[in-house]
């Protein structure tokens, strides 16, 4: 638990955020991977229209990502994930994704990872999500997202529109192969179900029970696009109680919960709740 706090202090909400990324921890399984995964295939089988979606121009990059995920994971991974003729078993759970079936390759590759995958293509007017695998969306809809522009997807976001859009389509042009990064958001939900599309109702009389991170990374495929990851951890708050630096870690996030304005707390669904958050994290912080 608590594996990435970025609310820690390390990252500030609402801002880009981007960070140098080590190749060698680009994915990062857990204890949670076959939950995870399981849950993955329930929602491809049940609703794929709904997690799934593609042009039809993006094969041979939903290729490559497949193939570049299957080779990073077999070397860093090789207890976890091991070739099987034209496919990949995944150990724990002595579960096979072939290459070989008529499934899309993107979907594929997502079978095999904790991580959402999305594809970003670079049009005339501005980068698209031309191709997305997202089982684990916090409070969006993949068919209100997918083929639209950066500026279309994040027009919801405080302090997107306007110069923040042009910083990171600048960031976007100039990602390297060489160089990928990562960043981290983070909210706060009353339960810790996995695939979270809609805002859910907060209960008055509930306690905030869930620290939501999201660790994304980008990275530039040799097609040009750029592979954005999104990595879903859900920690309980009580976990503070018991670790060595819950303290602090409750204060930092209770800090920046509460320097948040108003549009930034509409946006997390937290204008209500959030005294009450507040108050549920200055039970874990004691004085010096």
């Amino acid at each position: 638990m608590l594996a990435h706090t970025p609310y820690d202090g390390s990252s500030k909400p609402f801002t880009i955020g981007l960070r140098p990324l080590d190749p060698a921890r680009w994915i990062e399984p857990d204890a949670g991977l076959a939950q995870f995964l399981t849950e993955k295939r329930r929602l491809f089988t049940e609703q794929p229209n709904a997690v799934f979606a593609a042009r039809e121009d993006t094969l041979d990059s939903q290729r490559e990502v497949r193939d570049a995920l299957a080779d990073y994971l077999t070397q860093i991974y090789p207890d976890l994930y091991v070739r099987d003729g034209n496919g990949i078993t995944i150990m724990p759970l002595r579960q096979r994704v072939a290459f070989d079936d008529p499934l899309p390759p993107l979907m594929q590759a997502a079978r095999l990872v904790q991580d959402d995958l999305a594809l970003m293509r670079r049009f005339d007017d501005g980068w698209r999500l031309a191709a997305a695998a997202i089982c684990f969306p916090s409070t969006w809809l993949l068919q209100e997202k997918f083929d639209r522009t950066l500026a279309d997807i994040h027009a919801p976001v405080p302090g997107f529109p306007g110069e923040m859009e042009k910083r990171v389509t600048r960031i976007f042009d100039n990602l390297r192969a060489d160089a990928p990064v990562e960043r981290f958001n983070w909210s706060i939900y009353d339960n810790d179900v996995l695939y979270h599309p809609h805002p859910a109702p907060r209960a008055p009389a509930a306690e905030p029970s869930f620290i939501r991170v999201e660790r994304q990374t980008l990275r530039r495929m040799a097609s040009g696009d750029i592979l954005f990851t999104i990595r879903i951890l859900i920690d309980p708050i009580a976990a503070f109680r018991d670790h060595p630096d819950g303290q602090t870690l409750a204060r930092a996030l209770r800090d920046q919960l509460l320097a948040l304005t108003s549009d930034q707390l509409a946006y997390k669904n937290m204008t209500e709740s959030r005294d009450r958050i507040a108050h549920s994290l200055a039970a874990f912080v004691t004085a010096d």
